[in-house]
């Protein structure tokens, strides 16, 4: 149970995310919704500590989150892992040594630094790739792919770290409508099976009720939805996208998994 209480952040005499609270229970998959400037990456900042909150508090299964520090701090981004709008990797490495990046944790500094991963975590990073038939792909730079092809490895990066709970932070903002698709595919993939808990942002509310059991919305940093999706009104949704409302509302279909007649692959 990821626990949300009265979370505050400012930024000098703004207001980014205005005491907000929420109980998330494990294995869902949540959508965070709003319009440009609501508080959504401040709120998946928060949480993954890279922003740390003015007010309120974070609790993960009981321990309190806001208070970690040092190892501990470094133990709970492992457990709670961040996939970006700009990808973040390393473009001149290979793609699979971008999703081994996921396992620095797990091995010695100096195996890591020497890039001398053990086989059992190339396997791990590998599996995760062909998961999402990406395996062929292991052997080219990452700089040489689409970016809906880079995102799916910064998923496969995020997922062999063996987290807990996953943030998205509008991981398919830079992406065409296809590559959309399969990007909020992956994610469901993972959510559905490993169980593991999906928070993930989106301008999009059509992608948002396509994709996820649960909708969050912000407004100038207040949440003022938190339901199913077939209970977000029209009027609350011109309240959480205002002018941008014709731009959320976009057509998207949900996407084929290419994965789902194959039978299932081990991690580990």
């Amino acid at each position: 149970m990821l626990e949300i209480e009265g979370l505050t952040r400012r930024f000098g005499a703004k207001t980014a995310v205005d005491a907000v609270s929420l109980s998330i229970p494990a294995g869902q998959m949540v959508g965070v919704i709003g319009r440009s400037g609501a508080g959504k990456s401040t709120l998946l900042r928060m949480i993954n500590r890279l922003t740390d909150p003015s007010e309120g508090r974070i609790l993960f299964e009981g321990q309190e989150v806001t208070a970690l520090r040092g190892a501990a701090l470094r133990e709970w981004r492992r457990e709670c892992a961040m996939v970006f709008q700009q990808f973040n990797l390393v473009p001149r490495l290979d793609v699979l040594t971008n999703v081994l990046v996921g396992r620095v944790r797990h091995v010695p500094l100096w195996r890591s630094l020497l890039r001398l991963w053990p086989e059992e975590d190339k396997a791990i990073a590998l599996s995760a790739l062909e998961q999402f038939d990406m395996g062929a792909l292991a052997a080219q730079r990452a700089e040489s792919l689409s970016g809906g092809q880079q995102q799916r490895v910064a998923i496969c990066r995020a997922l062999v770290q063996e987290p807990r709970l996953i943030l998205a932070d509008e991981p398919v903002a830079s992406l065409d409508p296809r590559n959309s698709l399969l990007v909020m595919e992956a994610l469901a993939e993972i959510n559905r099976r490993y169980g593991i808990t999906v928070l993930v942002n989106l301008h999009s509310l059509d992608l948002a009720r396509n994709y996820c059991e649960r909708l969050v919305g912000l407004a100038a940093g207040r949440l003022v939805f938190d339901g199913p999706p077939e209970a977000l009104t029209d009027a609350v949704a011109n309240e959480l996208y205002g002018l941008e409302a014709a731009e959320a509302f976009g057509p998207a279909e949900a996407a084929p998994d290419p994965g789902r007649d194959r039978p299932a692959e081990a991690l580990a």
